[in-house]
């Protein structure tokens, strides 16, 4: 299997720059196959379909570029060792479902203020080369009747996303729609977005043969990893982490890796101590700073500098359950109602 490595940053931006200001006509690509109508399909049976290959809002995390997730969280999904988490919408936190639900008002709002028709695609689109079978789109709109776009993305921000479409299109959306332009074989998309509720842009991203062919390199490399059950590249986020404790949860007891020998292992131990050492060294210095800056603020809650202000609030007092004493009077408690919590393994590092 080929090693190529997830998709830079900077090979995405290059390549959005090029297709702004193209310099000739690409040539008109195939239109996509429809692989299954979606229509009156539920939605259980969906993310089934959508694991025989990669769909566009797939494509950033399999090219190493979702801030979201990661590639080897993305490969757990794929290979079925995890199912595709569902938000619980009773909480009121659920990104996903309001997302969804303000999607036929981010269209009707595009629509107005562009005079672009646009009509749902309820299918799973596939690439019409079989080469690249695995890449798949979920398209939430076509613009009907448009020489500028063919494509319209809807997307929703709240206060945390926002930043990400400060300096515009964030890379991963980028990625996705190069990723549907790639298997319709469209020239252009638009990607309108609600920020915070009450802020709408609306963007246009020109099709980049470049960046297409660098996408499809990536995706290989990772479907590459699905059908030869091969783990990918990991990377240093949170998904990263709980990925691996997902996929190996438990250890085996008194079984030993010999890496002695592994030159590459060894570099990468030797780095892994100097950089403990680094940070415990800072966070020395970062306690002890913020202990200083503490005594000079003395009762004040918020203390202001020549490049910003820190905030030393006091919590609000709360009332919780001490069930240690509440078990030493009612021991049998633990029987009525237990609750099995997993442990995790432990990262521990011991030099000679």
């Amino acid at each position: 299997m080929n090693q190529i490595a997830p998709i830079s940053n900077q090979t995405v931006q290059a390549g959005v720059q090029t297709a702004l200001n193209p310099l000739t006509t690409p040539k008109r690509a195939s239109s996509a196959k429809r692989l299954v109508n979606t229509k009156d399909m539920a939605y259980q049976d969906w993310l089934e379909v959508r694991k025989q290959g990669i769909g566009s809002s797939d494509a950033a995390t399999a090219c190493g570029l979702n801030p979201y997730m990661s590639m080897l969280e993305l490969w757990l999904i794929k290979t079925g060792r995890q199912t595709q988490s569902i938000e619980d919408e009773s909480s009121g936190v659920a990104p996903l479902y309001w997302g969804k639900q303000l999607e036929p008002l981010v269209a009707e709002y595009y629509s107005m203020h562009t005079n672009n028709k646009v009509r749902r695609v309820n299918a799973v689109l596939q690439h019409p080369d079989p080469d690249k079978h695995f890449m798949l789109a979920n398209l939430d709109y076509s613009v009907v009747g448009s020489d500028e776009v063919q494509i319209l993305e809807c997307k929703t921000a709240g206060e945390h996303g926002a930043k990400l479409w400060r300096d515009g299109v964030p890379l991963y959306v980028l990625c996705q729609v190069q990723h549907q332009l790639a298997v319709t074989g469209k020239q252009a998309a638009h990607v309108c977005v609600l920020i915070c509720g009450h802020e709408t842009k609306i963007f246009k991203v020109t099709r980049s043969e470049s960046v297409i062919e660098h996408i499809v390199q990536a995706e290989r490399y990772f479907w590459e990893c699905v059908e030869n059950d091969t783990p990918p590249s990991v990377d240093a986020s949170e998904s990263a982490a709980k990925a691996i404790q997902q996929l190996y949860p438990a250890h085996v007891p008194l079984t030993v890796e010999d890496l002695s020998h592994n030159e590459n292992a060894n570099l990468m131990f030797d780095q892994l101590i100097k950089m403990k050492e680094e940070i415990q060294h800072k966070q020395e210095r970062f306690d002890q700073l913020k202990h200083e800056i503490q005594m000079m603020m003395q009762e004040k809650e918020r203390a202001v500098f020549a490049h910003g202000s820190v905030v030393w609030k006091k919590a609000k007092d709360s009332i919780s359950l001490n069930t240690k004493a509440l078990l030493q009077h009612q021991p049998e408690l633990i029987e009525l109602y237990p609750l099995q919590k997993q442990g995790s393994r432990r990262f521990n590092i011991y030099t000679d």
